[in-house]
């Protein structure tokens, strides 16, 4: 959609001027009109407005928080937002927000102009504006909305963070590696051909590798780059990901980290959009989007069709054989309480813990795998490369 710059007079005589995307320029004159604006000049840009910056999830949430709070206070939703666009210090979400100012002044809901900006405002955050914006309660919904953010952000940010150590150790390992055989072994090789005394196996294969490593490094690394790749390519398909996604649950410690991490967000996801008035099945349609995983996505989809059969929720997550039977039978429970909102939250807090305690054994079990193997690779590539020099002390004896 193209993007015009506007110069309009307001009834006080101030100027305002600002850059929004409409489908033509008449549009833009219209809806400025509608706003009893007296148009001064529309320019379209020559070139597409690209983004200043990325919008972080801190972000949203600050914006989030901030425009409950000026709500609750008594604000008008286009002064409120108006404030907001000046206020904020990204850029990009400054520019979106000016850009929902405009469509709102125009006579959209605060859901339709949001909805707008996908890259900004996910499909949870827009359906449960507009939930808000029907009850009549949406600085209250916007606040549950930041708490919620807040919540999933340092899940993700838990389970990334536990994959950051050893990720570190893994590259620090490789480096060295690398170092060994490209500058090091190389001087041990040319030591052991002056002698010509017959190599040990183990030397030959660490010599053999070193040899690969300087001759054929570019095929190494085309190789990687096209197992890379592939690897998308296969996991971008419906197949490839449920496939990939299984394999992931099976794993040994990191599949009960991704298990219950997606049990936590699929009950605080449900339970926010439930008790902020989205019917249940937009909620499961929504949360499906957001599980993170196509086995548990499956799952949900299936709970979402048993609903609209007229059955249970929990029927279909326990046949999908990933929910914990302690799950099943709390939504089971809230389903028939009718207080499956309130059900779904304590199921998310228990599952924080979870994902706490399962990271922390993730790490404690990584720790000593990893100094085995750095041991084993290092400490048998230097055994190596000695057996030959006990060969010709013993020979000089």
């Amino acid at each position: 959609m193209p993007a015009f710059t506007y110069t309009a007079r307001a009834a006080n005589g101030e100027l305002k001027t600002a850059t929004i995307e409409a489908p033509s320029r008449e549009d833009v004159v219209a809806q400025l009109r509608r706003q009893r604006l007296s148009v001064v000049k529309v320019d379209e840009d020559a070139k597409p407005r690209k983004a200043k910056g990325s919008i972080k999830m801190r972000d949203i949430v600050i914006f989030t928080r901030q425009f409950s709070t000026m709500i609750n206070a008594g604000l008008p939703l286009v002064q409120a937002l108006d404030i907001l666009a000046k206020q904020t210090e990204n850029k990009a979400l400054a520019d979106v927000t000016r850009a929902v100012v405009f469509d709102v002044e125009s006579g959209h809901t605060v859901a339709d102009a949001l909805a707008r900006h996908p890259k900004a405002f996910s499909e949870l955050y827009v359906n449960m504006v507009a939930a808000g914006e029907a009850g009549g309660i949406l600085d209250t919904i916007l606040m549950r909305l930041a708490t919620f953010m807040e919540k999933n952000d340092a899940l993700i940010r838990k389970v990334k963070g536990a994959m950051i150590y050893p990720g570190v150790i893994m590259s620090v390992a490789a480096i060295a590696i690398t170092v060994l055989l490209v500058f090091v072994i190389p001087v041990f090789e040319s030591m052991f051909a002056s002698v010509g005394l017959p190599l040990p196996l183990p030397t030959r294969v660490v010599i053999g590798m070193s040899r690969f490593l300087k001759g054929y490094w570019w095929a190494l690394v085309a190789g990687i780059t096209g197992a890379g790749f592939l690897f998308k390519r296969y996991y971008a398909t419906p197949s490839g990901k449920l496939t990939i996604d299984r394999t992931l649950l099976r794993f040994p410690v990191l599949g009960d980290v991704l298990r219950k991490s997606a049990v936590s967000r699929f009950t605080r996801t449900l339970g926010t959009l439930i008790s902020s008035g989205v019917s249940i099945l937009d909620g499961l349609e929504i949360t499906a989007k957001t599980a993170g995983n196509r086995v548990i996505q499956d799952a949900i989809m299936q709970s979402r069709a048993s609903i609209a059969g007229g059955d249970t929720i929990a029927a279909p997550l326990q046949k999908s054989a990933v929910f914990p039977p302690m799950v099943i039978s709390m939504i089971a429970v809230g389903e028939q309480t009718g207080g499956l909102d309130e059900m779904l939250s304590k199921i998310a807090d228990f599952y924080d813990e979870e994902v706490d305690a399962a990271v922390s054994g993730l790490l404690a079990l990584l720790e000593p795998v990893m100094i085995v193997f750095l041991g084993v690779v290092v400490g048998g590539m230097v055994v190596a490369m000695y057996l030959p020099i006990f060969d010709m002390i013993n020979a000089v004896q």
